[in-house]
């Protein structure tokens, strides 16, 4: 007798009579070990516990990378921030100087000092441009009046 329990003949008259007796009798027969299904029970409870983390560890991840944006995005104003007042208290620094001022006045305002002469030179870089007809919304309230004035003595 070797390794094997039955010789083949035994096995293939086991078959025939499993067979004859109808389908659900051949499928209980079986030729070879008994086969193991692949999803065990430990499978499914680890399947389960990974899908329970990684539902669980989905909304704070959200919420982490986020809040990780959130807290950059601070810190990138926080930066404007400071270079704006750096600016700001240079502009003062300059503002208390009144060498600047007078220059910013002259140069902005067109301020002259007593007993200097102002020139203010065209050198023809400006756009002429057609005065388009304005609207009486759009003129001093006496052109308006006059006008009135003009037009009813006209049509007389």
């Amino acid at each position: 007798m070797g390794a094997d329990r039955f010789s083949t003949a035994t096995r293939l008259k086991a078959l025939g009579t499993a067979l004859v007796q109808g389908p659900v009798a051949a499928r209980v027969y079986r030729a070879g070990p008994p086969r193991r299904s692949r999803l065990t029970g430990r499978a499914a409870l680890l399947a389960l516990v990974v899908c329970s983390l990684v539902v669980a560890l989905a909304y704070p991840m959200r919420q982490w990378v986020t809040q990780r944006s959130d807290i950059a995005e601070q810190r990138h104003r926080t930066e404007q921030a400071r270079e704006q007042v750096q600016r700001l208290r240079d502009e003062k620094a300059r503002l208390e100087d009144p060498a600047y001022v007078e220059q910013q006045a002259r140069e902005h305002l067109h301020f002259v000092r007593p007993g200097e002469t102002g020139y203010t030179v065209v050198d023809g870089s400006g756009t002429n441009r057609p005065r388009r007809d304005e609207g009486a919304a759009d003129r001093p309230w006496y052109s308006n009046l006059f006008d009135g004035v003009d037009g009813s003595d006209g049509h007389r």
